[in-house]
């Protein structure tokens, strides 16, 4: 009975370690699968490989030799681009080169005649064209192939004999390598002019008949350097870029160290030099190059007029690669470029992420600052007062993308002349920092100061104070601008829920008055009869979240407040001290209606639909028989021709 238990636990040991063993093996039974199995081809993949007739790593090859009877053309791989050395030094043509190896990578052979077949029978290689071959093929780098021989085309269609320089071994294989090294030299080289990419480019010198002009990147954007100092035109300057780097050659002519007054080139009619950051001359310095030392030199020479194929061509060097070429005859259009061609015609270019201020100067018409507070715009000189935020955006927008009518002058010399002396208005655009930083300095950092001066006809004459010229733009834009703090208050007038509006007088004609009852019902203050429930609920959605078109400005007689249309007056506390006034006075010339509130300053612009609103009757119309017409329950307005 006492051996019992000792057996049970020996037995579950036993048993523990069975499954331990059984789980190890189990465990190298899966690593085996995936660590070895996986890198074992399928039997697709495996029958694939071996019908390869080569196998090499393409991205180890670094040499390309094709022999081609007394004809022989070299490439070599440098830096992951492959350049011709022989016949000719030259940029070589990576897809070319690349389609090349992706075909040899999977040429297949149709048939094997073995080296024993061709000992027994040693006219083979003859009857191949395998015995002396004219084409031929070596692969250089590690793993590289031996050299690969090719012979006669076969009987079967497509088909041809090819062997390896190594072996006598011949193998029968489709024509496909055979087509893709039976080129000429040129035929392997690079028919893109250039490798550099638009966005390499920071620097650009443009040499025409009219002169020099010089162009800097600076940022994400780009500036004229010479002959003025100028924004550029992103777009265009990119544009002129691309006619570069995106020019693809005609014809290889002959390289550059031979006489090249036959191509107009021995004093080119024209020059475009690209700078990158790695240029010697990216940033400044001397605009010469040397063969891509310090940038790259296209010079535009005379028109190509040797024959039929030449026609619409234009002869020129490019000096990185040290060849004449032909290019499409577009490429001229850089000899007619001029500085104004590439100005930008924005008025002012700003960038919108850092703006923080927005000061509005009219002398004689006060001063307005707005602020920036995230998304929305505040009046800093009306102690912060929330600003119509939606205009702020829109007038910046409507500036960032406003375009000079004319450019007047190169040099701002005669400020008078042009009004600009002394500015009818200014904007000055500014980020603010509230504390120092590395970069800046605590307060207001000026971005631009954008000043306008006299009008004339449909322009006015305007210049930004940080640049030597005076443009023209339309004289509209000054309509878009308020120039009174009071015009720049939010739109909102009230902000109010219904429910929260406790006592209510109208004033028309005669006066009525309602009181919220504990019941949320309306009695009457002043005023008898059924009480119109409907129109009260109408009334009170249109005060109690009542919003001006615009802000007109500065309270005046025209305006009519002492005749007014309309005096609301409401309460917003079960005490009544929460009081509100709106007054509704005159039309306004575009079929509007002045109105102010006690609360803020200035005067308002409301539409006919709120008046008439504004103006629903309180009292409940009577009943009407069947035989009399309904009469209606307001009169609205419909045009600004009410009178008080």
């Amino acid at each position: 009975m006492v051996a019992t238990p000792r057996l049970t636990i020996a037995s579950a040991f036993m048993k523990w370690k069975t499954t331990l063993i059984l789980l190890v093996i189990t465990a190298g039974l899966f690593a085996y699968m995936y660590f070895v199995e996986r890198k074992v081809p399928g039997t697709q993949e495996a029958i694939r490989q071996a019908g390869k007739l080569v196998n090499f790593d393409r991205d180890k090859i670094d040499g390309i030799a094709i022999q081609n009877g007394d004809d022989k053309i070299e490439m070599r791989r440098h830096d992951n681009k492959w350049r011709l050395e022989t016949p000719i030094k030259d940029q070589a043509d990576n897809s070319a080169v690349e389609n090349l190896l992706l075909d040899l990578e999977s040429w297949q052979k149709d048939a094997t005649i073995s080296a024993k077949e061709i000992e027994a029978n040693k006219t083979k290689l003859n009857e191949f064209g395998l015995n002396k071959t004219k084409l031929r093929l070596k692969l250089t780098g590690p793993g590289a192939p031996a050299e690969i021989l090719f012979g006669k085309d076969a009987a079967l269609e497509g088909k041809m004999y090819v062997r390896f320089e190594n072996s006598k071994a011949s193998f029968l294989a489709s024509q496909s390598v055979k087509k893709d090294i039976e080129k000429k030299p040129e035929d392997f080289r690079d028919k893109k002019l250039t490798d550099l990419i638009m966005a390499q480019v920071v620097r650009v010198v443009l040499k025409t008949p009219a002169g020099e002009m010089e162009l800097q990147k600076k940022g994400d954007q780009w500036e004229i350097s010479k002959p003025l100092r100028a924004r550029g035109d992103d777009q265009k300057i990119g544009d002129l870029i691309a006619q570069v780097t995106t020019a693809r050659i005609e014809q290889f002519v002959a390289d550059d160290r031979g006489d090249l007054h036959p191509y107009g080139l021995a004093e080119p009619r024209g020059a475009i030099t690209l700078f990158t950051e790695n240029d010697k001359s990216g940033r400044r310095g001397d605009a010469d190059s040397s063969r891509g030392a310090q940038g790259q030199m296209l010079q535009i020479g005379s028109p190509a007029t040797a024959g039929e194929k030449n026609k619409d061509q234009v002869y020129v060097r490019f000096l990185p690669r040290g060849f004449v070429y032909t290019l499409p005859k577009k490429i001229e259009e850089l000899l007619n470029t001029k500085p104004e061609d590439l100005r930008d015609r924005h008025l002012v270019r700003i960038d919108t992420k850092i703006l923080d201020r927005l000061t509005i100067d009219a002398p004689g018409k006060g001063k307005t600052l707005l602020a920036r507070k995230g998304e929305d715009w505040t009046i800093v000189n009306k102690n912060n007062a929330p600003a119509n935020s939606g205009e702020a955006r829109r007038l910046i927008d409507a500036l960032q993308n406003e375009q000079v009518t004319r450019f007047v002058e190169n040099v701002a010399s005669n400020l008078p002349k042009y009004g600009l002396d002394k500015p009818q208005l200014q904007l000055t655009f500014s980020s603010f920092a509230s504390e120092n930083t590395a970069e800046t300095k605590a307060g207001e950092q000026p971005l631009a100061t954008l000043a306008f001066g006299k009008v004339e006809g449909n322009d006015v004459y305007a210049r930004l104070t940080d640049e030597p010229f005076v443009v023209a733009a339309r004289k509209t834009l000054l309509d878009q601008i308020f120039t009174d703090p009071l015009q720049w208050q939010e739109l909102s007038i009230f902000k109010f829920k219904p429910e929260q509006i406790h006592r209510l007088t109208i004033v028309t004609e005669k006066e009525s008055s309602l009181v919220r009852g504990a019941n949320n019902q309306w009695t009457w203050g002043k005023g008898s009869g059924a009480i119109n429930q409907t129109n009260v609920q109408s009334l009170l959605r249109t005060l109690s979240s009542l919003r001006a078109v615009r802000w007109v400005g500065s309270v005046m007689a025209p305006h009519a407040f002492d005749k007014p249309q309309v005096v609301v007056t409401f309460t917003t506390s079960p005490d009544d001290k929460a009081a509100h006034k709106l007054t509704i006075g005159g039309a306004s010339p575009d079929g509007m209606w002045f109105a102010k509130v006690d609360e803020r300053e200035g005067t308002f612009l409301i539409s006919n639909p709120d008046l008439n609103g504004l103006k629903l009757p309180l009292l409940q119309a009577p009943a009407a028989s069947p035989t009399a017409s309904a009469s209606p329950s307001a009169q609205a307005v419909t045009s600004p021709r009410a009178t008080p």
